[in-house]
């Protein structure tokens, strides 16, 4: 059995923080995002972009990747954003 892929994204606030989560479809999470549920994260800025994507193979992968981008400074972060450029 083949594991469909998953993600690790940035999603940038209003306020210019990134957040940093995980799913099996980023764009659907992104827009739930943007409604204001999915993540407390977001009831203090609201979600204006989705800024960079990178996929794993399976969930645990893209959990580890998750945890080393969360411990990245901001600087390390915005340089993610800027090798992919989808703002």
């Amino acid at each position: 059995m083949v594991e469909k892929p998953w993600f690790v994204y940035l999603v940038r606030a209003a306020n210019g923080s990134l957040y940093c989560g995980i799913s099996d479809d980023p764009v659907r999470r992104f827009a739930k995002h943007q409604t204001g549920k999915g993540a407390r994260f977001f009831a203090s800025s609201p979600a204006v972009a989705l800024v960079y994507v990178e996929s794993w193979p399976d969930k645990g992968e893209a959990l580890r990747q998750e945890r080393l981008i969360k411990k990245l400074r901001k600087s390390a972060k915005e340089c993610l954003v800027q090798s992919q450029k989808l703002e």
